[in-house]
């Protein structure tokens, strides 16, 4: 099943959180968890990232609430929906 994707400059408030966090990029790696991609990269809203830290990276279940939605136009929706079809194919089921 393919995954859907929030747009760039979304703001959500994360399961347990107490700070929005704004969407800044996808499919993000770390090497705390090298056998794991996650869905978002993200920042603290509205302060942006903060020197070296404030970096978030989360999954879409990992969500509470969509405080605001980025902008979709034809280029943004067609960019999630590649991008949904790479993440379908390359998957580990």
């Amino acid at each position: 099943m393919k995954k859907e994707y929030l747009p760039i400059g979304t703001v959500v408030l994360l399961k347990g959180g107490t700070h929005e966090v704004m969407i800044n990029g996808y499919c993000a790696e770390t090497p705390a968890f090298p056998d794991k991609t996650f869905d978002y990269r993200g920042c603290p809203y509205p302060e942006g990232i903060p020197g070296d830290s404030g970096v978030a990276l989360f999954n879409n279940d990992m969500i509470d609430k969509v405080v605001y939605e980025g902008l979709k136009n034809d280029e943004s929706i067609n960019f999630l929906d590649k991008l949904s079809d790479i993440v379908e194919r390359t998957s580990k089921n």
